[in-house]
């Protein structure tokens, strides 16, 4: 299995269980939540609601905070921006991530068996498999629920992280080591 060892993809040593990802309604309680988290997590930069020059002086401001915890940095972005940027790597759909660029990690998103078997052939690190549970992104919108989730993230073939509507207790109902949120870990 592919991990993560100081931002850069080994084979030695696990990806982050716990991973923070960024958006508009939780930019203001970022700072806190970086710091709240434990040492190691993961943080996915997303901003998508900022115009490009505002989004990169904000990724600067929380990627120096996410560093001096030693949390993996991800942009949701080209692999170029990542680079440039600083990200330790990659997030988004299987087909964005792809080609393969070395000395990133790539997370994909999936929503099912589909997704996960593509974002492995495409060679992603890890996939994020959502939404899971109801959540405030996607209001209104289907979930895969305790048992789909279990069933697709056991068939994968990567790592699989838990998103949506998730929180601490959730996912230890669900008996899954790693989980990410937005609102889960912002407050």
């Amino acid at each position: 299995m592919a991990a993560l060892y100081s931002g850069v993809v080994t084979r030695a040593s696990p990806l982050p269980a716990l991973w923070l990802i960024s958006d508009a309604r939780n930019d203001a309680a970022l700072e806190g939540a970086l710091a709240r988290l434990p040492r190691g997590s993961g943080f996915i930069y997303r901003h998508y609601h900022l115009p490009d020059p505002e989004r990169y002086l904000r990724f600067r401001q929380l990627r120096r905070i996410a560093k001096t915890r030693g949390h993996v940095v991800i942009l949701a972005d080209s692999a170029l921006t990542a680079r440039e940027w600083g990200a330790d790597g990659i997030y988004g759909s299987p087909r964005s991530l792809a080609p393969r660029r070395a000395g990133l990690i790539h997370l994909a998103t999936a929503h099912g068996a589909g997704e996960l078997a593509l974002a492995a052939r495409l060679g992603a690190d890890a996939v994020l498999l959502s939404p899971v549970f109801v959540t405030r992104t996607h209001p209104g919108g289907g979930t895969l629920g305790a048992v789909r989730f279990g069933l697709l993230a056991r068939q994968s073939r990567l790592p699989v992280i838990a998103l949506g509507g998730m929180t601490g207790q959730r996912a230890r109902m669900l008996g899954w080591p790693r989980w990410a949120a937005i609102d889960g870990l912002s407050r």
